[in-house]
């Protein structure tokens, strides 16, 4: 027997009335991810549509797993680099970065999940297919070395007060993967700054002399510049950092799948990086600080701004909606995130702090750019 025809026999009990009606939602939710719906319109005008919310998250998942991929492999390098071990094979370091990342992935679906399937029950809706991305985004956007009860904690966090309290998938006003890691951050922030927490086992370890753990923004921060990795290093991706976040050609990756597929706004890619780059620009002029001074470029390659250009400034739900609105959405965006970086020495990193600013302000961007549209349209009436 197929298991399609499993599935149906058991439909039934799950439907109203059936002996297991009450998990009549989690059912759904399976059966909507394993097969598509069979249901079909039968009179009436439809507009037909192929992408729907689970090809969009699929294609969304495919895009992230190059940054997913290389992060495996970068965690195997840098913990060889750290305790100076030699003669293991890139396959091997892929190997051991990838077992030390699955745990982290397990916990964040496993929590997820679980809190997404009960929210459902609740409220007797379907499940919806929103977390497939957002269980994947949250272990690459944090430390490998990140304690799981830590990251079960603020997954729950990120889904109950990040999602969920706003209505679910398509409701809520921030990203919940960033949700996630600014709970980490302001609540254990030993574990998300500092040399250690970026290669797995420094923590209890000691690193051969001479090696540093530091990321190019810490170096930065600690007017360090001279030792900062080279360009290519930084784009390629050799460097420490979160998992999914150092390796530019790997999220380029990403990022063509979704501007090519139509999923990802090209917009926001485009007008965060030029907004990064003007600003940065501007202040190398000015002068001030010695952060001030790094070439404004180096802000596109450090830290988590291009995979929160590409994964996280796109979301949908979050965004600026008008196509206006996301030049503007993008812009100030990729500004906020150099002055962040420039001016607040608490916060190196201000990718994130940026992006949930600006997911704030979205819906007022796309009200006043919806409104200065209809005053162009009523002055058009208004003259003929």
């Amino acid at each position: 027997m197929s298991l399609l025809n499993s599935i149906k026999k058991m439909k039934p009990a799950f439907e109203k009335g059936g002996r297991l009606s009450m998990f009549r939602s989690v059912f759904e939710g399976f059966e909507s991810f394993l097969f598509v719906s069979d249901a079909v319109t039968r009179k009436g005008s439809h507009i037909r549509d192929y992408m729907d919310m689970k090809r969009t998250m699929t294609v969304v998942l495919v895009a992230l797993f190059p940054a997913l991929l290389f992060g495996s492999y970068n965690v195997g390098l840098q913990h060889t680099l750290a305790f100076g071990i030699t003669g293991w094979s890139i396959m091997q370091m892929f190997w051991f970065g990838f077992l030390k990342i699955l745990p982290m992935i397990i916990v964040s679906y496993v929590v997820g999940l679980g809190i997404e399937f009960t929210a459902a029950q609740l409220r007797g809706h379907e499940i919806n297919e929103g977390y497939l991305v957002t269980g994947l985004l949250i272990p690459l956007i944090m430390p490998v070395d990140v304690p799981l009860w830590m990251l079960a904690v603020a997954v729950a966090f990120a889904v109950i007060f990040g999602k969920e309290v706003f209505g679910g998938t398509g409701m809520n006003i921030f990203n919940p993967a960033l949700t996630a890691r600014a709970f980490l951050f302001f609540s254990y922030p030993g574990w998300m700054t500092g040399d250690k927490v970026w290669i797995e086992g420094l923590m209890s370890g000691q690193a051969v002399d001479g090696f540093s753990g530091a990321t190019p923004l810490a170096l930065a921060k600690a007017d360090e510049i001279t030792r900062l990795p080279s360009v290519m290093d930084m784009f390629i991706g050799t460097i420490p950092g979160s998992v999914g976040e150092t390796s530019v050609i790997a999220i380029l990756i990403g990022a063509f799948i979704l501007i090519v597929t139509g999923i990802g706004s090209w917009r926001i890619m485009l007008s965060m990086t030029l907004g990064a780059l003007g600003i940065g620009l501007l202040l190398n002029a000015a002068g001030g600080n010695e952060y001030s001074q790094i070439p404004a470029y180096y802000h596109l390659l450090m830290g988590g701004f291009a995979f929160g250009t590409v994964f996280m400034a796109t979301d949908p739900v979050t965004a600026s909606q008008t196509n206006t609105g996301k030049w503007i959405y993008g812009a100030l965006t990729g500004v906020m995130v150099v002055v962040i970086r420039v001016f607040n020495p608490a916060y190196p990193e201000g990718t994130m702090l940026a992006i949930l600013l600006m997911n704030m302000f979205a819906p007022l961007i796309d009200h006043f750019v919806v409104q200065a549209n209809i005053r162009r349209r009523l002055k058009r009436v208004k003259t003929i």
